[in-house]
């Protein structure tokens, strides 16, 4: 009867524990990233441009910024024409 009973305590302790994990574990997880992003930031954070920090306070969730247009000097000559890729074909 003993073996028994000691073999229900671990079964429940065991059981009770899953339970508790698959509840506190988001939670946790979600605590470690937020500390590791603090000390990720923290390393990292003060290398920042101060042009930067303004203008990522200026933007909005979800809004398209273009930080640097491409530079339209580069122009093709006229009398070249277009290039074409092609491929020779073995017969």
């Amino acid at each position: 009867m003993g073996l028994l009973r000691t073999i229900l305590i671990i079964l429940l302790v065991y059981f009770g524990f899953k339970i508790l994990a698959r509840l506190f574990a988001p939670i946790l997880l979600k605590f470690a990233a937020k500390k590791a992003e603090e000390k990720f930031g923290g390393q990292f954070g003060g290398f920042q441009n101060p042009n930067q920090q303004r203008q990522k306070q200026k933007q909005k969730e979800g809004e398209t910024v273009i930080d640097k247009m491409p530079n339209q000097s580069k122009s093709s000559n006229p009398k070249l024409g277009e290039y074409i890729d092609y491929e020779e074909i073995d017969e």
